[in-house]
Formats: C-alpha cells, sequence, structure tokens
C-alpha cells in the first residue's frame, strides 16, 4: 500500500469509528478493537479482553453523546507514524456536530492500530493534551 491509500483506509476506518460513538452502537464501537486492547489517560489506565468488556467501557459514553446532542463525528487525523508494516500510532483531533448544526471542539487522542488483512483495529487509546 502507498502512503495515500494507507491515509483513506485510516479516514475510513475513523470515520466509521465515529459514526458507532455517535450513534450509541455499542457493538460497532467493540468491532472496531483489536483485543486485548487498553485505554490510557493521566488518572488510570484499563485493559479489555472480550467484545463484551469493550462494549461496558463505553457503555457510559453514550448517553454523554446524547446529552451533548453530539450527532456526528469527525476525525482529522494529525500524524500516522508507521512503527512496523501493520502497527502505526495515530494522532486524532476529534470535532463533532451538535444537533443544531454546530462545530463542536473534541479532544486529540493517540491510537496505536494495527492493520490486518481484514483492516485496521484499535490495540491502545491514550488520551492526549
Amino acid at each position: 500500500m502507498n502512503a495515500k491509500t494507507d491515509l483513506d483506509v485510516l479516514s475510513d476506518f475513523f470515520d466509521r469509528y465515529g459514526s458507532a460513538l455517535t450513534a450509541g452502537d455499542v457493538p460497532a464501537i467493540a468491532g472496531c478493537y483489536a483485543l486485548p486492547g487498553s485505554v490510557v489517560a493521566d488518572a488510570y489506565t484499563f485493559t479489555f479482553s472480550s467484545p463484551a468488556s469493550v462494549a461496558l467501557s463505553f457503555i457510559g459514553a453514550a448517553p454523554d453523546y446524547q446529552d451533548r446532542q453530539l450527532i456526528a463525528a469527525h476525525a482529522r487525523i494529525e500524524n500516522v507514524d508507521k512503527l512496523t508494516p501493520a502497527l502505526a500510532l495515530v494522532t486524532v483531533e476529534w470535532e463533532f456536530l451538535d444537533s443544531q448544526g454546530r462545530s463542536v471542539p473534541g479532544e486529540r487522542y493517540v491510537y496505536l492500530v494495527r492493520t490486518t488483512e481484514e483492516g485496521p483495529a484499535i490495540c491502545t487509546v491514550i488520551h492526549a493534551a
């Protein structure tokens, strides 16, 4: 794959992931993760080893998106650092759209992504400043 194709694949993947997040589609969110996986932030780290445990970790996020009336998410890929042919660190700045059509700033995350024949899968999520 060339760099443009890799970026297109990652963009499509994060579009699907963002749609699943704002729709509260927990099974689709879980399907975006490699197992085992982890989430790392300043105050905590947790791991998951099954689709059910991924789903449980995102159940609380769905009401937050609904309370904020977020209806769409756009992942602006800031950087892709290829570590190996299959692994990359992908820095993403999220932007959301609310039900009034207003842009809502999101947060930055760094994703360790593994690309397989089935496509990209998130191994680790790091909340970034």
